[in-house]
C-alpha cells in the first residue's frame, strides 16, 4: 500500500505498474535519500511456491547484470513473507507508451532505440541469461533517451535445461512470441533475438506484426506466416533494414542472426548507411536514402522547356522529314532513315541488351560457398554450361534458410526492365534483386515465379549495377542449374 515501510528502509509512493505476479512502486530509499522502484509480489501468490522461486530467481538473475542498458537491481528481500526487489528507478516512460504517443518512429530514431535494446541483451546472453519476454513494455527510457531493459522476470539460464521454465510451457507476449516458444519448444537466445525484431517493427510501423482475436491466433500467425515487410507499410525506409527485420523474425532460429551481437551490428551498419546518406554530420533530421533516389536529374540546355531549342528542334525535323521525302522519291522505301526519324520525334524505341557477367554465389545465410567459380558460365552464352547451388535436402522442397542466389554485375548503373532466366533443372523458385554494390543491400525488383526451361521476369523500378537470382525454393531438386542469365533495358 501506498505510505508502506518496507524492511525499515523503503516508503512506497506511488503505484507506478501492476501485472500478473507483482505491482510495481516508486519508493523512496530513506538509507541512501533517493527514489527506487520496488516491486512486491502479489499477496494471494504467496502460497505458490513455484511462483515465489521465480520472483527469487528474478532477483538472483538480473542482479548478475550490470550493464547501461539493463536496469540495476539494487536490493531484494522479504517482509512478512511478501517478497521485494528493488530496482534502480528510472524516470521517463516504458517503449510502448513512446510507440502509442509518437509512431511511427523516425527510421534512425527506431534504430537507435533497438541497437540500444540489442546491446544490452547481447550482455545478457554472455552471461547465460535469455530474456524469454522482449517487448516495448519491458523497455525503459530514461529522460535523457536511453533504453533499458527491464523485468527478467520469466528469463531462463543457457545453463538449465530443467526447471520451472521447461520445455512444454509457453511463457511471453504473444504479439511478439517465436514460434517456438509460441509452439512450447526450446527457447534460447535466438529467441529474443526474433522478439526484438518485431518491436522493431511496431517501432517502424506503430502496429505489431501480426494481428489475432486471441492469445493462440496471433501465436499461429508467428508460428506459419511470413514475417512482414516494414517496406510495405513506409517504401521510404532502408531495404536493409527491411531485411535485417525479416532475418530477425525468420521461422527457423537457424535462418536468424547467430547472435543477438550480429544483430547489433547488423543495426549499427544500417545505422551507419542510413547516416551516410545525410551527406554530414549526425543530427536528428530524418533524412532518408529513398528521396534521394527519386530526386529528378538535373536536366541539360536541349531539354529545358525554353523557346528557342523547341524552334531548333522543329526546324530540324522540317529538314529531316525533306531528306527523307526526296530518299523515298528515289528509293520508294522508307527503312533506311525510318528508325532515325522515328526516334527522334520520340517514338518509343526497342530495348537494348544489357551484358551481365556472373560474379560469384551469393549465400547471406549460409557458408557464404555456392560453386563461386563457376557463376561466369551463366553468362557466357552457352546454354550447355551452368552455375548451380549446393545440395540440399530435395525431400523438404526448401533450403532450409530464405534463399541463395547468383550475383550478376552489369558493369555500370544501367536501367533493366526484363531479366530472361534458362536452366534445365525446371520448377524452381527464384526472383530477381538489385542492388547499389556487390555487397548488397539488395532488394527485390521483379515478382516471384516458378523457372521454367528459360522464364523472363519483368523488372519494376531496378536502375542499377548488381543484380542476384534469388532462389528461394528448390522444388523438387536437390540443387539447381542457372545455364544462362540475360537481360534488357
Amino acid at each position: 500500500m501506498v505510505g508502506e515501510l518496507i524492511a525499515d528502509r523503503y516508503e512506497l509512493e506511488e503505484l507506478v505498474g501492476s501485472g500478473g505476479m507483482s505491482s510495481v512502486y516508486r519508493a523512496h530509499d530513506s538509507l541512501l535519500e533517493r527514489h527506487v522502484a520496488l516491486k512486491v509480489m502479489h499477496e494471494q501468490l504467496l502460497g505458490e511456491g513455484d511462483q515465489v522461486e521465480r520472483f527469487r530467481r528474478e532477483a538472483r538473475l538480473a542482479a548478475q547484470l550490470s550493464h547501461p542498458n539493463i536496469v540495476t537491481v539494487i536490493d531484494r528481500g522479504e517482509q512478512q513473507g511478501r517478497q521485494f526487489i528493488v530496482f534502480e528507478y528510472v524516470e521517463g516512460e516504458n517503449l510502448k507508451a513512446l510507440i502509442e504517443r509518437e509512431s511511427p518512429l523516425p527510421e534512425r530514431e527506431a534504430i537507435r532505440v533497438a541497437l540500444q535494446v540489442a546491446e544490452g541483451l547481447s550482455f545478457a546472453h554472455a552471461h547465460g541469461l535469455v530474456h524469454r519476454d522482449v517487448k516495448p513494455q519491458n523497455v525503459l527510457l530514461t529522460e535523457d533517451g536511453r533504453a533499458k531493459v527491464t523485468d527478467f522476470g520469466i528469463a531462463r539460464s543457457t545453463e538449465v535445461h530443467h526447471g520451472l521454465t521447461r520445455t512444454g510451457t509457453v511463457m511471453g507476449t504473444s504479439d511478439y512470441i517465436s514460434p517456438e516458444q509460441a509452439r512450447g519448444g526450446h527457447v534460447d537466445a535466438s529467441s529474443d533475438i526474433y522478439a526484438l525484431g518485431a518491436v522493431l517493427y511496431e517501432l517502424l510501423t506503430g502496429d505489431v506484426p501480426f494481428h489475432g482475436d486471441n492469445f493462440v491466433s496471433v501465436a499461429m500467425r508467428h508460428i506459419n506466416d511470413p514475417p512482414p515487410s516494414v517496406q510495405e507499410q513506409r517504401p521510404e525506409l532502408s531495404p536493409r533494414l527491411d531485411a535485417a527485420i525479416r532475418r530477425a523474425m525468420a521461422k527457423d532460429p537457424d535462418d536468424r542472426f547467430p547472435t543477438m551481437e550480429a544483430f547489433a551490428a547488423e543495426l549499427r551498419a544500417c545505422l551507419a548507411e542510413r547516416d551516410g546518406a545525410a551527406f554530414g554530420p549526425l543530427d536528428q533530421t530524418l533524412i532518408v536514402p529513398g528521396a534521394r533516389r527519386r530526386r529528378r536529374p538535373v536536366r541539360g540546355p536541349m531539354e529545358r522547356p525554353t523557346v528557342w531549342p523547341l524552334i531548333l528542334l522543329l526546324g530540324g525535323l522540317a529538314v529531316l522529314a525533306g531528306v527523307f521525302a526526296v530518299v523515298f522519291a528515289l528509293t520508294g522505301s522508307p527503312t533506311k532513315f525510318g528508325p532515325a526519324l522515328h526516334k527522334a520525334t520520340g517514338g518509343a524505341t526497342r530495348s537494348a541488351p544489357v551484358q551481365l557477367s556472373g560474379l560469384s554465389g551469393y549465400d547471406p545465410f549460409g557458408t557464404g560457398g555456392e560453386h563461386d567459380e563457376d557463376a561466369r558460365l551463366a553468362t557466357d552464352g552457352q546454354q550447355g554450361t551452368f552455375w548451380e547451388t549446393e545440395h540440399y535436402n530435395s525431400s523438404l522442397s526448401s533450403l532450409d534458410k530464405p534463399g541463395v542466389g547468383l550475383l550478376l554485375d552489369a558493369g555500370s548503373v544501367r536501367k533493366v526492365s526484363q531479366v530472361t532466366v534458362t536452366s534445365d533443372t525446371p520448377g524452381f523458385t527464384a526472383e530477381i534483386q538489385a542492388g547499389p554494390s556487390s555487397a548488397g543491400p539488395f532488394r527485390p525488383v521483379s515478382g516471384t515465379q516458378t523457372v521454367g526451361a528459360s522464364t523472363s521476369f519483368t523488372i519494376h523500378n531496378a536502375r542499377a549495377r548488381y543484380f542476384v537470382v534469388w532462389i528461394t525454393d528448390l522444388g523438387q531438386n536437390a540443387s539447381v542449374h542457372v545455364n544462362e542469365v540475360t537481360a534488357k533495358s
